[in-house]
Order: C-alpha cells, then sequence, then structure tokens
C-alpha cells in the first residue's frame, strides 16, 4: 500500500478548484442504467470509488466513451442481466458502496436487481433497509440469501406508485427508490426523503431524462410515474465536502487559500460552522477566499457555554464534515463539543490526533470535546494510518499543521474520496510526496 510523506508547518498560498461532488457523482451514473439513450455527465471526479462504478457498469455491458478523466458518455443499451448471478459481479458489488444503487434503475427497467453487501468506509453501521423496503412498498418482492450477504428484489409485473414514509433520512436509500419509482405505474409519494443538494441534482438530471419529479430541495417527493426515460447531459456541481475540507485546512495551517468556482449557493450550513470556530471567510461571488489566521476563536452560546457542533440532516450540517471541523478546532482558542450523531465509530481516529499533542476527550462513540491548543504548541508529527475516507484527510490536515515529517499509511482510503491530492496540494506549497 502507498502512503503519504508529509513535512508540515509551513503555511500554503494559492488558488485551488474543488473536484465534482463524489456522492452525486455516484447517483446519477447509475440513473444512467434507466435509459437505453446516451448519457454525458460531466464534471465527474477523477477518484477510485468512481472509476469501480464505472468498471461494473461496463461490466453490465453499459457503453461508455470517455473524453476526459472527468467527462463521460453511458449508454445502457446492451445490459447483460445474467451478470447479476457472476462471481465478478459479487466481488466488484462488494468493494464499492455506492454499488447499491445500481439496485433501484436495474429493478425498475428490467424487473430484478441484485447486490452483494457493499464495502466502503468502516463508520458503523449502514443498514440497507431503507433501500429494501422502498422496493417492497413499490411492489418487488426481496430475493437473495441474506446469510452470505446477497440481497436482490424482483417483480414479475410494472412495479406500483405508492406512499411511503422512510424510515430514515437516507441520502443513498431516496436515490435508490426514487431511480425506481420513476418508470413505476402511477404516483410515488416519498416523505422524510433526504434533500441534500445530491438528491436535488439527481431529480434535476431525471426531470431532464423525462421524469417527473416534484418537490425538490424538500423532504417530500412525488413521482408521477413514465413509462420511458431518454438521455441527457448533466453536470456535476463542485464537492461540498472537499470545500469544507479546504476551509480547515487553510484555518489549521494559516494559509492564505482561495477557493475557487465553489459552488456556494449550494453549501448550506458548511459556512457558517466554521464561523461559528472563528474562522473569516470571505465570500466574492461563488469563490471563498480564507486569509491567514494568526488565532480564531470558537463562539460560545449565549449563557457562556460550551459549543455544540453536531450533524443532521439536510439542510443540518454534514456528517462527513465533523472530522474535518473536529481537526480544525485542535489549534483554536476556546473548546468545542463534536456530536456525531449518525455513525457510531466515526470518531475513534481521534486517538491519533491526541497522539500528535491534541487535547481531546473521547466521551463516548459519539461525541467528543476538544480543547483548544490556540497555537501555543503545534501538533507533534505522526506515524498514523488512514481508517476512511474523511478521518484520513482529516489526518492530512493535522500532519500539514504538525512542525516536523509525519507518515500517513492506507492512503487508498483517501484516493477513494480525493482526487489527485498531493499533486493539487503542491500547487499551494504542500511539501506532500506519494510513497509506493
Amino acid at each position: 500500500m502507498s502512503q503519504f510523506k508529509i513535512r508540515g508547518g509551513k503555511p500554503l498560498k494559492g488558488d485551488i478548484v474543488p473536484q465534482g461532488a463524489k456522492n452525486e457523482a455516484l447517483q446519477v451514473i447509475c440513473a444512467t442504467l434507466l435509459t437505453p439513450e446516451p448519457v454525458t455527465i460531466s464534471n465527474l471526479p477523477d477518484i477510485v470509488d468512481v472509476r469501480k462504478l464505472i468498471d461494473l457498469l461496463a461490466a453490465l455491458g453499459v457503453k461508455i466513451t470517455p473524453h476526459s478523466p472527468n467527462e463521460y458518455t453511458f449508454q445502457a443499451d446492451t445490459i447483460d442481466i445474467d451478470y447479476l448471478y457472476t462471481d465478478d459481479f459479487r466481488r466488484r458489488g462488494a468493494a464499492l458502496r455506492g454499488s447499491v444503487m445500481i439496485v433501484g434503475p436495474l429493478l425498475a427497467r428490467f424487473g430484478k436487481g441484485y447486490i452483494p453487501k457493499p464495502g466502503g468506509d468502516k463508520i458503523g453501521r449502514r443498514r440497507l433497509d431503507t433501500h429494501f423496503d422502498g422496493f417492497i412498498k413499490l411492489g418487488a418482492r426481496l430475493r437473495g440469501n441474506p446469510g452470505e450477504n446477497f440481497y436482490g428484489v424482483e417483480t414479475h409485473s410494472p412495479l406500483q406508485g405508492t406512499y411511503m414514509l422512510l424510515e430514515e433520512a437516507s441520502v443513498t436509500g431516496t436515490a435508490n427508490i426514487l431511480m425506481a419509482a420513476v418508470l413505476a405505474r402511477g404516483t410515488t409519494t416519498i416523505y422524510h426523503a433526504a434533500c441534500e443538494p445530491y438528491i436535488q441534482q439527481l431529480c434535476r438530471m431525471l426531470n431532464s431524462m423525462g421524469a417527473r419529479i416534484t418537490g425538490i430541495g424538500s423532504n417530500l417527493l412525488t413521482i408521477e410515474g413514465v413509462t420511458s426515460l431518454h438521455g441527457t447531459t448533466h453536470r456535476c456541481l463542485p464537492d461540498m465536502i472537499e470545500v469544507g475540507s479546504l476551509i480547515g485546512l487553510a484555518a489549521i495551517t494559516g494559509s492564505d487559500i482561495t477557493i475557487r468556482n465553489a459552488g456556494v449557493p449550494y453549501l448550506g450550513q458548511i459556512p457558517s460552522v466554521f464561523r461559528k470556530l472563528g474562522i473569516n471567510l470571505h465570500i466574492i461571488g461563488d469563490d471563498i477566499h480564507i486569509p491567514p489566521h494568526d488565532h480564531y476563536e470558537i463562539d460560545t452560546f449565549m449563557d457562556g457555554s460550551i459549543m455544540t457542533i453536531s450533524d443532521a440532516p439536510w439542510p443540518g450540517f454534514t456528517p462527513d464534515l465533523l472530522s474535518i471541523v473536529l481537526v480544525t478546532a485542535t489549534q483554536a482558542r476556546g473548546s468545542v463539543l463534536i456530536h456525531q450523531k449518525m455513525f457510531e465509530s466515526r470518531l475513534f481516529f481521534v486517538d491519533k490526533l491526541i497522539d500528535m499533542g491534541a487535547q481531546i476527550i473521547l466521551c463516548d462513540p459519539h461525541r467528543a470535546t476538544v480543547i483548544g491548543l490556540d497555537r501555543r504548541q503545534p501538533l507533534r508529527p505522526a506515524t498514523m494510518s488512514s481508517p476512511d475516507i474523511r478521518a484520513g484527510v482529516s489526518l492530512l490536515i493535522a500532519a500539514l499543521s504538525a512542525d516536523g515529517t509525519s507518515i500517513i499509511q492506507n492512503i487508498e482510503q483517501i484516493d477513494r474520496g480525493y482526487q489527485n491530492i498531493e499533486h493539487r496540494l503542491r500547487l499551494l506549497g504542500a511539501d506532500i510526496e506519494r510513497i509506493p
């Protein structure tokens, strides 16, 4: 496995353009299975998870034409549905969590969809019940062998629109059910739907293909089923998680960074949460400028009590950035309680930050209190391993602020979500190299 060697402790400077949104990309690529006509998608991030999903679709029989590392045309007119029963499919599907979103489109168009239990980050339980409960409500029958971690749904008659209340506002669950419902007969109403910008983008893409979806941007989606969809072109948004990562990186390293074309209208609470850490953000059009910070001070509540920052379904703060907020707070002035509500083991990487000199109390699997060092002492360099995408980048940010040379192992996790990150950071002045 490869690793990063990072010589930290120096401020960075320059402009950077965020990659396309990873979470959106995985959804809209799966949506190309809904039509036999060509669909062209641009601003795709050139990352491991996206490349794995593209390879999986190619193995299914989708014709894929690359125009650049970030733009592809997909045409799903010769799908080999029998591929779903092969060992190769089980191997490829299990390597990628986003692969679960092929089930909805395949069920809608071909009457069956299967998936091995998908992989991805080890951040706690990530149930598939929401996905399959929705398919069953549309008229599908559960198939497969859960004991072997192989799941599927089938139907011998067209899916029927219905009302459903989702047990959780799952982003991938909402996307999967939505893609099944667009070709169902009648009207489907999805209440407690996720409404992240990724879902909004998927809805807009499906509507441009001929779907009839209303309520976009709310937690109540109404889908009038159609008999077929046609081709389209679509452009992914900038990745708001990378935007937040860059804000945290700029603050903790005292850097002068401008994030160009940041997709500011789609960032939701992200700028305001970083401002709660005392970080000055200057938004100019669609750009965000983070000036050098000698110090930044965490807000308190009106009564002077310690600030709490927690995740919540959109439009609340995204859980994918809590790790970044936590590491950024280690060099702030003041204290903050980080409450990770959705995943019970996403904070377990903090022991590595504690080894680097950060003052953090892990209260339980969901909560950690950070006592900021206020730059009185820099973090110490360390050798550490990346447990998941977001924790990996958080450790990378910590290493860039540390005074000395750090090693981050298992960087394949970081590659799953961040495009060519070491090259892009070197353009800002970072001393980072990839060691095979």
